[in-house]
Parts: C-alpha cells; sequence; structure tokens
C-alpha cells in the first residue's frame, strides 16, 4: 500500500468517528512545488512565520507551507516542511530552472500547478500532461515510496466576472471544476502521481453552503466570508486557510475540524474563531467524499 493510500484510510477513519493510533514522533518530510497560490501572495498568509519553514527560492515566504507546519505542530507531528515556488511559475518552469532545488529525502510532495493550467491557453492541459508526470517521477526516482500530490486549486473571480476572463458568464464553480477534472485525468494516467488535492472543489462547496461569497465584485454579503484577495484572483487569509486545510487533512489523515476554533494559526493570521470553524467544517466535509469530489 502507498503512502498516499495509507494516509487516505486514516483520513477516513478520522472523518467517520472513529478514534487513530497516536502518530509516532518521527519527522516526515514535505515538498511544496508551487507559485503564487501555495505562497499566499497578497494576504497575511504570505510573510506568516517563514522561519518555520525552508524556502528554497524564497526565504522570506512563508504561505501555505507554514500554515502546514504550525498545524504539524498543533497535532503533535514532526514535520519537515520545504517549498520551492516562485510567483507566476508553471510546472514546466520548475522543471526548467528549479530541479536542482528539489534535492532531498521527501515523504510528500505537493505540487501546484499555474491557476489557468496554461497561461496562453487558459484551461488547457495539454503541457501540465506532460509536466507533471514528469516532475513527479523525477521525485520518485530519488525518493521511491514518497506519495506525490497535485493541487486542485480555485475559481479565479476575475476569470468568472471580467469579460477577459475565458470562463467569463459561466458559473463560478466551473474554473475549479474544469481545473480539478484535467488533473483527475493526469492523475488516473500516472503511476508516479498519487492523488488530486481538492482544494478549488472546497471552495465550492463553501460557496454552495452560503459561507463565502460567490461574487467580490459586487461586494461581500452580511455573514459570508470573502475567499479572494483584493485582486480577485488570489487567496484571502480565508481563502488560504481552507487551502491549507485540505492539504493538512489529505496528506496527513487528520480531521481538520482537530485543530478546533481555537487554531493558533487561524488567530495569527486574523480570522474570527467563528470563520475558522466553519472553514475546517468545509474542509472536513469535502475530505469525506472518494476522492475528496463529488462524482
Amino acid at each position: 500500500m502507498s503512502i498516499a493510500s495509507v494516509r487516505a484510510a486514516l483520513l477516513a477513519l478520522t472523518l467517520s468517528g472513529l478514534s487513530l493510533p497516536a502518530f509516532a514522533e518521527e519527522a516526515r518530510s514535505i515538498l511544496f512545488v508551487g507559485n503564487s497560490f501555495t505562497q499566499g501572495a497578497n494576504s497575511a498568509v504570505l510573510r506568516y512565520r517563514p522561519q518555520s519553514v525552508e524556502g528554497r527560492v524564497e526565504a522570506d515566504v512563508g504561505g501555505i507551507p507554514a500554515l502546514f507546519a504550525r498545524f504539524a505542530e498543533q497535532t503533535g507531528q514532526i514535520w519537515r516542511v520545504v517549498h520551492v515556488t516562485r510567483g507566476g511559475a508553471t510546472l514546466a518552469d520548475h522543471i526548467r530552472e528549479q530541479l536542482p532545488l528539489m534535492a532531498g529525502r521527501w515523504d510528500v510532495a505537493v505540487l501546484q500547478e499555474y491557476s489557468t493550467l496554461d497561461p496562453q491557453r487558459p484551461g488547457n492541459a495539454e503541457i501540465t500532461a506532460k509536466t507533471a508526470p514528469e516532475l513527479a517521477r523525477h521525485i520518485e526516482k530519488a525518493n521511491p515510496g514518497a506519495a506525490i500530490y497535485l493541487m486542485a486549486t480555485w475559481s479565479r473571480a476575475d476569470q468568472i466576472y471580467t469579460p477577459a476572463g475565458h470562463w467569463y458568464g459561466r458559473p463560478v464553480a466551473s474554473m475549479a471544476e474544469d481545473v480539478q477534472r484535467a488533473l483527475d485525468r493526469i492523475d488516473a494516467a500516472s503511476d508516479a502521481i498519487d492523488g488530486v488535492i481538492p482544494v478549488g472543489a472546497a471552495w465550492n462547496r463553501a460557496m454552495a453552503a452560503g459561507i463565502a461569497d460567490p461574487n467580490p465584485y459586487d461586494g461581500t454579503s452580511f455573514g459570508q466570508v470573502d475567499l479572494w484577495s483584493y485582486d480577485q484572483y488570489h487567496a484571502s487569509a480565508a481563502g488560504s486557510y481552507l487551502e491549507a486545510l485540505v492539504v493538512f487533512g489529505r496528506v496527513t489523515g487528520v480531521d481538520p475540524r482537530t485543530l478546533g476554533a481555537g487554531d493558533k494559526a487561524a488567530h495569527e493570521i486574523g480570522l474570527d474563531p467563528r470563520v475558522t470553524a466553519v472553514l475546517q467544517r468545509v474542509a472536513a466535509e469535502q475530505l469525506r467524499l472518494p476522492g475528496g469530489v463529488e462524482r
């Protein structure tokens, strides 16, 4: 059984309400490869606790990796967390420019493609279908048995609500759904990739449930959370927090609700405890689904 399968089994047990054995206090390692969506750009998450992780391109970035490290600390796990991230980078860019920086022994790797898949041809997954398995094979070769995931990101409001957007005029969930489906196909075709982390699907769930506002261009409705940052493109602190919860839950098998409304990471990035609790619930509900998404 692969590490990814073990993690999925642990998560299923946790979310079903069964108790789990205590984690052995043995250090594990995780590598994040991505761009500004992994960095938490344009929110308080970008510079969050950068000293808690190893940034091999930008040392002053904490981002999703630092939230992951803080969650691990609170749940009694020991992780060495490293990121190789650059704003605007595709996986193809990382293969060309950053492969030496990915050297190391990894138990887990999380790979995040550009938000539209192909910057020049939004929604087109042809290049990703080549580069994602190539990068996964490179990591796997040095780390047999490592769990390697793709991260499916969210619908960009600027791509949905402005005429220049590729998904203009379509439902707000459509971009995230298209990205998820494309990455699922790539995962299914690659022996080196162990699954897709459904971040965008969790955003869609939060909007469908009335927890998050679906259209930031007409103002944020009272009592709802804006998951986007001021550019209607990147994630806000709340959006990044939901992203990190889904990643953490998928990788470790820990129910995100374990962190509780008093989660230190949420408090440190300025989230209301009530928002913290509902975002944890959304993440847990999303991860409860087989493969993390509706079929």
